[in-house]
């Protein structure tokens, strides 16, 4: 059974030209053509906070639908994707078993957001998360987010991914990864015109086979966002 990921921040829709795109971005999503895909920055700044993509646009022009955190996020604004800019999109034929929101230690808001997805009759439990600029609350978020996969009791594969916002190639609160996860490296996907750090990453549990990994460079990614989108193509055992 192979599963297809993606991680990419959106930056609220606006692309090196300043301009927001949200067709341009679900464009570049089926050029990606990922079975499920964490979205960073999904929501806007200010005011309702609404999601850049329009749910009624996912529903009818794309192969996925958002993951329902169960967070005041959507019951608040009733349109925003995720929680705190996080959202997870999932092909509509994955069963999505469960959805919360993990808070995450910080000052400035930040979270991140898991599903339990059954595929092919195993359970994989995807995390997306936006990790925070400072070095020492990326470690604890790591740190918390781990902890909170750790305290299922029913086992499954893991996939985390996300903006780490590590510059470190291996080092940090990449670190705090430890086994039996591995840390991928797709390659250099920030800033998008001329990438020269690893700051989107993909981390998975022991049991997965990595097929194939990579960024995703088009002609639209280039421009659709400040950060270009990474990928894995996963088999489960």
């Amino acid at each position: 059974m192979k599963l297809k990921v993606a991680s990419y921040n959106i930056h609220k829709g606006v692309g090196l030209d300043r301009r927001r795109d949200p067709d341009r971005i679900l464009t570049i999503l089926r050029e990606i053509d990922a079975d499920v895909i964490a979205l960073q920055e999904a929501d806007r700044r200010f005011g309702l906070r609404e999601a850049v993509i329009p749910r009624a646009t996912l529903d009818d022009h794309s192969p996925w639908r958002a993951v329902e955190p169960g967070h005041y996020d959507r019951a608040r604004t009733g349109a925003s994707m995720g929680w705190h800019g996080n959202a997870l999109l999932v092909r509509r034929e994955i069963e999505v078993v469960g959805a919360c929101a993990v808070p995450l230690p910080t000052i400035e808001p930040r979270g991140a957001v898991c599903a339990t997805l059954r595929v092919g009759g195993a359970l994989v439990r995807v995390v997306g998360m936006h990790l925070d600029l400072s070095g020492l609350r990326r470690r604890q978020q790591v740190e918390a987010v781990c902890g909170h996969i750790a305290a299922h009791d029913e086992p499954g594969h893991v996939v985390m991914m996300g903006d780490l916002n590590e510059w470190s190639p291996s080092g940090g609160a990449l670190s705090a990864f430890t086994a039996p996860l591995k840390v991928l490296a797709p390659g250099r996907s920030f800033p998008s015109r001329r990438p020269v750090a690893q700051l989107d990453r993909i981390v998975v549990s022991d049991g997965l086979s990595v097929e194939a990994q990579g960024v995703h460079h088009s002609p639209l990614a280039a421009v659709g966002s400040d950060h270009l989108p990474v990928w894995a193509n996963l088999i489960l055992p």
